[in-house]
């Protein structure tokens, strides 16, 4: 009986720690000003009425941070604060971290050679822009393809194979080309040189601080997390990483990623181009940085924006934009078949009362 409560005890005791390893601790919380209330109201009437069908804007969840602190937060449309959402592209901002981490750990270099990662899975023939190929490459979509990968993404294709085996036509660093097989060509390179998945590596080193619960990450056919896409997570982590790069890599007194490398990520590395674009179209598409987001500059897996502010930018309309000047961020999660009107809206709305 006595070693029966004793084992009961101990099961306790275990039961508690798992229960206290997983306990998610929120941002602070303030009351939302009657200004902040209007102007959310006011945008979210404007992205029901001002689009013209067939376009749309549904809105899936907003959350705005003042000075660390959560100053407004709705959800719509059936979606919840406890409900992980897609980010798309936003999972490729958390893949970049996980590359600067890695650098600052002595595992890789900016300069390292694509190429060097996988010897035994190159072709049989090499080009010179194959070679000279770099991780910063990667980081700025800038590999040197002529068109993006994407037929490879199959079942029956090693997915590391197929990218070095695509014609890389342009000298690397000096084409700019959305490439979300890049990014997950950094993934590949990350769980290389660490042994561990991406998944695995960022848990303990930014997830777990940051008090995100492990998230969902798709991967290949390979097991490598797809790094470009496939992440999933609830508003609040968005905000907590938006957070942390206001706070330049430092939470709770700690620094989890260098300030330098999220000062990289976040500043303009290269000129840039809307997902699908050729960049030498942007002029007859009549795209210029006076009316369009996608060609503001392009940093580590990160887009500039107008308004002195950056964001991690998302398939339909997932956002975390951070605005360094006036120590806030905006998460906003949505069904969107429009990009630059949405992004008007909040500008003209929601700008305003950051």
């Amino acid at each position: 009986m006595k070693k029966a409560m004793v084992l009961c005890a101990l099961a306790t005791l275990l039961l508690s720690g798992c229960r206290q390893e997983k306990e998610i601790i929120n941002l602070p919380r303030t009351t939302a000003s009657a200004e902040v209330v209007a102007a959310v109201d006011s945008f979210v009437n404007a992205t029901q009425t001002r689009p013209v069908a067939p376009d749309s804007i549904t809105l899936h969840s907003i959350m705005i941070l003042k000075h660390g602190q959560v100053v407004f937060e709705k959800w719509f449309n059936g979606h919840s604060a406890e409900t992980p959402h897609p980010m798309f592209s936003v999972s490729k901002t958390f893949t970049a971290t996980a590359v600067g981490l890695a650098i600052s750990e002595g595992k890789l270099q900016l300069t390292d050679p694509v190429v060097s990662f996988f010897p035994d899975k190159l072709p049989a023939e090499q080009s010179d822009n194959l070679k000279a190929m770099t991780v910063r490459d990667l980081l700025t979509m800038t590999c040197g393809h002529d068109e993006e990968p994407n037929s490879m993404r199959r079942d029956s294709i090693d997915w590391v194979e197929g990218f070095l085996s695509w014609p890389v036509k342009h000298n690397p660093g000096e084409y700019y080309l959305y490439n979300s097989v890049g990014t997950y060509m950094l993934s590949a390179i990350v769980q290389k040189v660490t042994g561990e998945k991406l998944l695995d590596y960022l848990d303990t080193r930014l997830f777990q601080p940051l008090h995100i619960n492990r998230p969902e990450w798709e991967e290949s056919p390979q097991g490598i997390n797809c790094g470009g896409w496939g992440l999933s997570l609830t508003t609040e982590d968005m905000a907590k990483m938006g957070q942390l790069f206001l706070q330049q890599g430092k939470w709770n007194g700690k620094q989890l990623v260098p300030a330098e490398w999220l000062k990289e990520m976040s500043s303009y590395q290269v000129p840039s181009a809307p997902s699908g674009t050729r960049f030498e179209d942007l002029e007859k598409a009549g795209l210029t940085k006076d009316n369009n987001e996608w060609v503001q500059g392009y940093g580590y897996q990160m887009w500039i924006c107008r308004h002195n502010a950056y964001r991690a930018d998302g398939y339909a309309g997932q956002y975390i934009m951070v605005f360094p000047d006036r120590d806030a961020v905006l998460v906003l999660t949505t069904s969107s078949s429009l990009y630059q009107p949405y992004i008007d809206l909040i500008w003209e709305y929601l700008l305003p009362i950051l």
